[in-house]
């Protein structure tokens, strides 16, 4: 299959605008069957305030831009895994939602929050869910999630092949970190961040798809809107040789050092 990035600049608080240039880009893009967009995709990301990140929200059922997505998907057939600012009542979450051809499929809140988020957003309240997808098994982490290897290392035991990864990085470690995660789990990893600045921030664009083998097939310039494209073999991260006598998963001491994954999913 062919999974798609765009990596671009979202304007704060603009949600028509931003959806505008989404739509824009994805409709003079090359065909893909996959697009990771970048986190807070809908709104911008350097809020002066919690109520100005709550007038930049809307709920997952009445959002003019995922609508506006899901019907994008619709006709190109295509999924989408977009970073969106989502209400639920009262409470504000940084969530990454999938949308394919026929409806929303999946939904994660960002569990680990980074700087000023942690004013107006609600740590995530979902876990780690798995999503089924036409090529394999999909995970979903934001930005800041990135940090935390027992994230990554909990969905490659539930079977994730892909995980898509819709960032707004101003640190300058993840992209140096994301060939390890994806070598060692032995999985395909999609960091899809944005350019641009906002609110004294600097965000440091580079997007990069990484190979369970730690090779980069995609790596976006630092500071130019660009959409990237590449073919992705999902069922090689479902390979964890590492030699013909070692596994990436087998060969794992837990009970020297562990996390354990019980029959039910349920951490050990």
């Amino acid at each position: 299959m062919r999974l798609g990035m765009i990596q671009f600049e979202p304007r704060l608080g603009q949600i028509a605008a931003n959806t505008e240039r989404v739509l824009g880009l994805l409709q003079n893009a090359p065909s893909a069957d996959l697009w990771v967009l970048p986190e807070l995709a809908s709104s911008g990301y350097a809020f002066g305030s919690r109520e100005a990140a709550y007038a930049a929200a809307e709920t997952l059922d009445y959002s003019s831009y995922l609508l506006a997505l899901q019907e994008w998907a619709r006709s190109s057939g295509s999924w989408v895994v977009t970073g969106f600012n989502e209400r639920s009542g009262d409470l504000l979450y940084n969530s990454a939602v999938l949308l394919g051809p026929s409806g929303q499929k999946g939904l994660y809140r960002k569990l680990h929050l980074f700087l000023d988020e942690q004013d107006f957003f609600t740590p995530g309240n979902l876990g780690l869910p798995v999503f089924d997808t036409p090529w394999g098994k999909l995970g979903m982490l934001v930005c800041f999630d990135w940090m935390f290897p027992e994230v990554w290392r909990l969905l490659a035991l539930e079977g994730v092949q892909l995980m898509a990864h819709p960032s707004n990085l101003v640190l300058p470690w993840c992209q140096t970190a994301m060939p390890g995660y994806a070598l060692t789990n032995r999985i395909f990893t999609a960091t899809c961040n944005r350019v641009g600045t906002e609110g004294g921030l600097h965000f440091t664009g580079q997007s990069l798809l990484v190979s369970p083998t730690g090779e980069a097939l995609l790596r976006g310039s630092a500071d130019q809107e660009e959409v990237l494209v590449a073919e992705v073999d999902w069922q090689a991260a479902s390979d964890k040789a590492i030699t013909s006598r070692n596994n990436a998963f087998g060969d794992r001491r837990t009970a020297v050092y562990g996390i354990e994954i019980k029959a039910s999913g349920e951490q050990k």
